[in-house]
């Protein structure tokens, strides 16, 4: 799990930031979700996986600033491309 912390997002704003694991691969599918804390259905998060990291992105999809140390889960698919 990741825990973000509560720094204000303002309304419709996108922050992202770089997950570094070495077991994930540019061809990988990699899920996060929000697991806990924060408003719930607040937020949209997306994950793209490059080699040992992704980059993860955090959106704010109120009509308002929110500051919520939000719990986000990550999980990797490996898959290769054929």
């Amino acid at each position: 799990a990741i825990t973000m912390n509560n720094e204000q997002l303002n309304l419709l704003t996108i922050t992202a930031f770089t997950f570094t694991n070495s077991c994930i691969a540019a061809t990988d599918t990699v899920i996060c979700t929000h697991e806990s804390a924060g408003t719930s259905g607040a937020y949209s998060v997306n994950a793209f996986p490059g080699v040992g990291s992704a980059v993860i992105s955090v959106r704010n999809n109120t009509a308002g600033n929110l500051s919520e140390a939000i719990v986000l889960r990550v999980t990797v698919i490996k898959s290769v491309s054929a």
